[in-house]
């Protein structure tokens, strides 16, 4: 007997193409986020070296100063002397981007130096994301239901 239609290797067939097509697109849309994401990072990074260099710039024109400059490369440095350590502690931060600096604090004593911190921080103002209405965890404002 010849019937005339679609057999059921071609349904398994098309249904097959048609999973294949769907995992192809998201798999091309989760490489494209991870690629923004990863490009993020990059620019981060190289930011980050490029405020190491220039902290490390400035802390060699200190350490061959006879004093302690007010500012080196347009950067300020604050210095104050630590009895504990008897030594100058000199502190300065270099720009990483808009919302993270490179904190720097060196103690610098008589034939020594030594790095106390060599840390990014945030700068950045946090916001909470409230766009979600979670609950709070009292029901305050519902209804009272009475059995």
């Amino acid at each position: 007997m010849n019937r005339g239609g679609v057999g059921s290797a071609s349904i398994v067939l098309i249904f097959a193409v048609l999973c294949l097509t769907i995992f192809t697109v998201v798999s091309l849309l989760s490489a494209l986020t991870e690629e923004s994401l990863i490009d993020a990072e990059v620019h981060l990074v190289e930011a980050f070296y490029e405020a190491d260099t220039l902290a490390e710039l400035i802390l060699a024109e200190v350490l061959s100063a006879e004093i302690v400059p007010e500012a080196v490369r347009g950067v300020e440095i604050y210095a104050d002397w630590d009895w504990d350590l008897m030594a100058e502690v000199i502190s300065f931060t270099a720009p990483v981007s808009d919302t993270k600096e490179l904190y720097v604090i060196v103690a610098i004593g008589f034939d020594y130096y030594e790095i106390l911190s060599w840390r990014m921080y945030n700068i950045g103002e946090w916001e909470a994301d409230d766009r979600l209405n979670v609950w709070t965890g009292s029901f305050d404002n519902s209804p009272i239901i009475n059995w």
